[in-house]
């Protein structure tokens, strides 16, 4: 491993262990209702930074835009806990090998973060870890339109972000952005990039 590769585990595995809480598709609607007892459907999403690379990359995909859920959107791999996932890291691990065609045991997990709940009553943790060597990408035909990579300083640069606005349900919904190039990243996954961005920087 290089000398930055071992930085940035470094700096990784300081951010991930630190104390703090979860976050919400709702910490910029402080006015939103939930409804009460509504039930949060456990997931696991891999936050995966290369160190294969020249600089160190998060990879991210574009979801279909024949999905009838979050078509084209900009996402983790990863998905709900099934049954047969012994946990949400299981199930972000089955979900990014089902998705990418990330061998499960080549990310080498350093932790995860608090969990994030969505719109949608997911309560997504994030996983974190770094993949040391390259690896066949085979995005999951139906599921997903494109797997890329983001430079990590992008995302972990808190003037990247940028909050915008559009109605939803009837009211109008703040959220995170973070573009990257031709990339409109958003909603539960710039929150969960900020998240990490701010235990960074701390």
């Amino acid at each position: 491993m290089t000398d930055r590769g071992a930085d940035t585990v470094s700096r990784l595995r300081a951010a991930v262990a630190q104390q703090g809480y979860g976050s919400s598709d709702f910490d910029l609607n402080p006015n939103t209702v939930l409804p009460p007892g509504r039930r949060l459907r456990p997931a696991g999403v891999l936050m995966a930074v290369t160190l294969y690379t020249d600089h160190p990359m998060v990879i991210l995909t574009k979801r279909s835009s024949a999905l009838k859920h979050h078509p084209g959107q900009i996402a983790f791999p990863g998905g709900k806990q099934d049954e047969g996932d012994i946990d949400v890291t299981a199930a972000a691990l089955r979900e990014a090998e089902e998705e990418i065609g990330l061998p499960r045991d080549l990310p080498r997990i350093l932790g995860t973060l608090p969990a994030h709940e969505t719109v949608t009553s997911f309560c997504v943790t994030p996983v974190i870890a770094v993949v040391d060597r390259p690896f066949d990408v085979v995005p999951e035909r139906g599921e997903v339109d494109e797997v890329f990579q983001v430079p990590l300083a992008h995302v972990m640069e808190p003037a990247k972000y940028i909050v915008e606005s559009r109605r939803w349900r009837g009211m109008r919904r703040r959220y995170f952005t973070v573009p990257y190039g031709p990339y409109y990243i958003w909603g539960a996954t710039a929150r969960i990039l900020r998240g990490l961005s701010a235990r960074m920087q701390s």
